[in-house]
């Protein structure tokens, strides 16, 4: 174990999360082929190895820190790009049984190939838009925990994000910056879609410094019919309230 490894595991363990010598293992083997794959396709603009463990690993299991891992069973990440938070989160927590949506094929390839390198057998990657994802009957109102990190506006990720969500499960946007006017924004859709607001955690990278925020919903009813509208609609046209509407254009 060199220093940037026993840094992160120390890290993990502020989080509760106490890492086996495997799980170093299979993170390591992340780390290399995202820097691989990287080199063929835009996956994160961050490759340092200390700043991947922190930025991206350990930030990922920021989570862990507000819910109890260990009383759920899935997880749905909407958007999840090169796999933040999904995998790091599948790493540290072997038994949930997490979905991963993206409408990228190539970032599926990817992630295929680091589920199978890493034998991450309760995860499985799906091509698709998350609109059209959630209305099939297998994900829609299933899920535990839905997560989606830094993929679009509160307002928008909402209705992304809220139909996977089984009714009294949780959905987490994982944020960066001061989010007031998102959060603002968001309460129109909130309402729209069953939701409820729990909290807002604020955090902070422990070398880097920089700011992070979970924004922690609780379902408290499923999904109405008409919800998510049709794919890019949610992008163009948030949920918003409609004296809000100009504003978020």
């Amino acid at each position: 174990m060199d220093a940037i490894q026993q840094q992160f595991v120390e890290q993990a363990r502020t989080l509760g999360i106490e890492l086996s010598e495997r799980q170093l293992e299979q993170f390591e083997m992340y780390y290399k082929l995202l820097v691989e794959w990287n080199e063929k396709m835009n996956l994160t603009g961050i490759t340092e190895r200390s700043a991947v463990y922190e930025k991206h690993f350990y930030d990922s299991l920021t989570i862990a820190g507000v819910v109890k891992f260990a009383e759920l069973n899935s997880l749905a990440d909407i958007g999840s790009g090169a796999g933040f938070p999904s995998v790091p989160i599948a790493i540290a927590f072997p038994h949930m049984r997490i979905t991963i949506v993206d409408a990228l094929a190539k970032r599926i390839k990817f992630l295929n190939e680091v589920t199978s390198e890493l034998g991450l057998s309760t995860v499985v990657s799906l091509h698709g838009r998350a609109e059209e994802v959630a209305r099939m009957k297998e994900h829609r109102d299933q899920y535990d925990l839905v997560t989606a990190r830094a993929v679009a506006r509160l307002a928008v990720l909402n209705e992304f994000c809220l139909p996977f969500v089984r009714t009294g499960g949780m959905f987490i946007a994982m944020k960066g910056t001061d989010l007031s006017a998102e959060l603002d924004e968001a309460k129109f859709s909130f309402t729209k879609l069953g939701a409820k607001l729990v909290e807002v955690k604020k955090l902070t990278l422990p070398t880097e410094g920089a700011d992070r925020h979970l924004v922690i919903c609780i379902k408290q009813q499923a999904t109405p019919n008409e919800y998510p509208r049709k794919a890019g609609i949610p992008l163009k046209t948030p949920l918003v309230k409609p004296s809000l509407a100009f504003k978020s254009k």
